[in-house]
């Protein structure tokens, strides 16, 4: 009996057809880092105070320097040294009275600034900051900074329902067609959430993202990895993760360069309608086909990567068939992750490492945005280090297998969140470091379950494994730090 295997041992493991789909597919892991973490830039906090009526005619009037008007006309840090009563409290002072002075203007109405009445920021807030994000278009800080966090818990529930009923889809209906749907409707509501007239409506762009964005990306993932022989399964499927890195390498430098949050989630979002075209340019996975007993279609695709890598098909290919000889059609069922006491021992591992390793990733990129002092490098230079992490992989998971990597990564990531616990916020570049070294850890383990997960499974119910959607799961409560820079 003929498997796909044993005819892409004769027509090309990674041939040119799978070097051309796999170029095509990475631009899709690409595309998926600005909403796996377009929160930090999107909804960067800059510095803020009350806007106060009258303030900025009096600064004009004495002709004060900007240090001079934020010590005549905002508050103090607060007894206990936070920010919150400078940035959410202003006095309540009627600035445009007459009576007050170019020199401490306070000075007339009490001794001690300390004693006057302070009161909420009715008037709205100013903000230190060239750009605009959610935060400062929408005034997300003090009493309603509790919804930059909900913007982001809105994309990760988003993950984690879609991936339900997504991964289901890919593995009822077929790869690409779930792959096409979950791009078009991402682009759309990408492209609408930047027009989007307030928060609520913002937000339900971005819940929809979620919806579709992590299926498409796991359908791609899944596509990849069964379009390529044996010997390039892991290959391909770690460099697709390295292509998300290069997503996160590029973001930063478009967010310095596009400092408004409507045109930066325009520039991510309207490139992605091109991903329609890959309704020409990528065939259905082969053995999907098989697994369905579409046979026919199977062969007329494997013809198609024969003639795409010069070679000619073999003879029997008419022979083709699963790994296993099947008699009918095969249905995915959440219920088959559990069948037997190996798959169940499987699904149960997966599931702690999908949660745990979400939980640090999604937290040390989050603790990155906001406690960087330049974010824009800050965020780069932990990007970075998944490069090697994934050159790591790469040369050592054929000699040492997977569980040592796995675990000592593990202790290695565990061990930098435990020591960043300890250092100053003062050595600030000690701080980043450790973070990055977790992060590196953390990438590893990632890299290495995303591959575990698609290597354990069986085709039909490979779009349903626990690990797609209980890593969502465990990121849609990993909110902790998604303000960015909210001092």
């Amino acid at each position: 009996m003929l498997t796909v295997d044993d005819v892409l041992e004769q027509v090309g493991e990674f041939g040119w057809f799978q070097k051309q789909a796999f170029l095509i597919l990475c631009l899709l892991s690409v595309a998926f880092a600005p909403i796996y973490v377009g929160i930090v830039f999107l909804g960067f906090t800059p510095d803020h105070r009350c806007l106060s009526p009258g303030v900025a005619e009096l600064s004009q009037r004495c002709g004060w320097s900007l240090e001079e008007e934020l010590n005549y006309t905002v508050p103090g840090p607060g007894s206990a040294g936070g920010a919150f009563a400078r940035q959410c409290r202003r006095y309540a002072v009627d600035w445009n009275q007459s009576a007050l002075g170019c020199v401490d203007p306070l000075a007339r109405l009490a001794v001690n600034r300390s004693h006057l009445p302070l009161a909420p920021c009715q008037h709205g807030w100013v903000y230190d900051s060239p750009g605009s994000s959610i935060v400062t278009e929408f005034n997300l800080v003090c009493d309603n900074s509790w919804k930059v966090d909900l913007f982001q818990s809105c994309v990760n529930v988003g993950f984690f329902l879609g991936s339900l009923g997504v991964g289901y889809i890919a593995d009822r209906f077929g790869r690409k067609l779930c792959l096409l749907v979950t791009t078009l409707i991402n682009s759309v509501s990408g492209v609408l959430m930047a027009f989007a007239p307030n928060y609520t409506s913002m937000l339900f762009f971005r819940l929809l993202q979620g919806l579709v964005s992590k299926g498409s990306w796991t359908s791609g993932y899944t596509l990849i990895t069964e379009f390529v022989g044996l010997g390039y399964r892991r290959t391909v499927a770690i460099l697709y993760q390295a292509a998300f890195a290069l997503g996160l390498v590029l973001l930063p430098g478009m967010a310095y360069a596009i400092p408004h949050w409507r045109w930066l989630q325009l520039a991510v979002s309207l490139p992605t309608l091109l991903f329609v075209f890959y309704y020409w340019c990528l065939p259905e996975s082969p053995r999907w086909l098989l697994s369905q007993k579409r046979n026919p279609q199977a062969i007329k695709i494997m013809n198609h990567i024969a003639q795409k890598n010069g070679k000619p098909p073999p003879a029997n290919l008419k022979m083709l068939s699963l790994e296993k000889d099947v008699t009918e059609k095969l249905s995915p069922s959440f219920a088959d992750l559990f069948r037997t006491s190996q798959l169940r021992k499987h699904t149960f591992i997966l599931m702690y490492l999908w949660f745990t390793s979400s939980v640090l990733y999604q937290g040390l990129i989050m603790h990155v945005g906001a406690t960087g002092e330049n974010l824009y490098l800050d965020f780069l230079y932990s990007a970075l280090v998944e490069f090697p992490a994934s050159f790591l992989i790469l040369v050592t998971i054929d000699r040492v297998g997977r569980r040592y990597p796995l675990a000592i990564s593990n202790l290695v990531a565990g061990a930098a969140c435990f020591i960043m616990i300890f250092v100053s916020h003062d050595l600030h570049w000690l701080k980043i470091t450790v973070a990055c070294i977790g992060r590196m850890g953390i990438t590893i383990v990632f890299e290495m379950v995303c591959l575990v997960n698609a290597e354990l499974y069986p085709t039909f119910i490979r779009g349903v494994c626990p690990g797609w959607w209980w890593n969502d799961a465990a990121a849609s409560g990993n909110q902790g730090g998604c303000s960015a820079r909210d001092h």
